[in-house]
């Protein structure tokens, strides 16, 4: 949305780009504290359901035009400040997008200015829209365990079936050549 900062009582409309295979839209927001609010799903059949499964709200809006996923909020309060997100999941892969932040303007006076000698340095900025960690590489390891576990237990398990199968083999061929070797001739 164009409106960064928006006033008490304004309309604030946010919006969201979806995927070609996409089955709907999560709004949620991000309070002050970083606790996550449902506000609705959006279905790709344009079915709205807010939160209690209520199929309409007084306090936002949501639609969906072409693949553009609208959220209005009718008018913005205090208890409405906080990052906004989109979450679609495509082809069973969960997608964030990156954050709208919306928060009251608030009055700033100015502090006393630091000379650059005694400022701390090595502080670092915050990711202003963080990334959804990639999924291959912390559940890959998981799911590798996993799988080796399923692999390699079955494996191991024919292969002493088989290593056993074998001992009893020569064993019962050694006691039948012995039998042989004592009949008369």
């Amino acid at each position: 949305s164009s409106i960064t900062q928006p006033r008490l009582g304004q309309k604030l409309e946010l919006e969201c780009l979806g995927a070609r295979e996409d089955s709907g839209v999560f709004w949620v927001r991000q309070d002050k504290d970083g606790t996550l609010h449902f506000i609705v799903f959006i279905s790709s059949l344009l079915r709205t359901t807010f939160k209690g499964n209520e199929r309409t709200s007084t306090r936002f809006e949501a639609r969906k035009l072409g693949s553009v996923y609208h959220l209005v909020v009718k008018s913005f309060t205090s208890g409405d400040e906080g990052n906004y997100f989109c979450l679609m999941n495509s082809n069973q892969v969960l997608y964030f997008s990156c954050g709208q932040p919306a928060f009251i303007p608030v009055t700033i006076t100015t502090a006393p200015t630091v000379p650059a000698s005694t400022a701390q340095s090595g502080i670092t900025k915050n990711d202003s829209c963080p990334k959804t960690p990639d999924p291959e590489t912390g559940k890959e390891k998981q799911l590798n365990f996993f799988c080796d576990i399923f692999i390699w237990v079955p494996l191991s398990g024919a292969c002493l079936l088989l290593l056993i199968a074998l001992i009893v083999t020569t064993v019962l061929c050694q006691q039948t050549r012995r039998r042989r070797c004592r009949c008369k001739r």
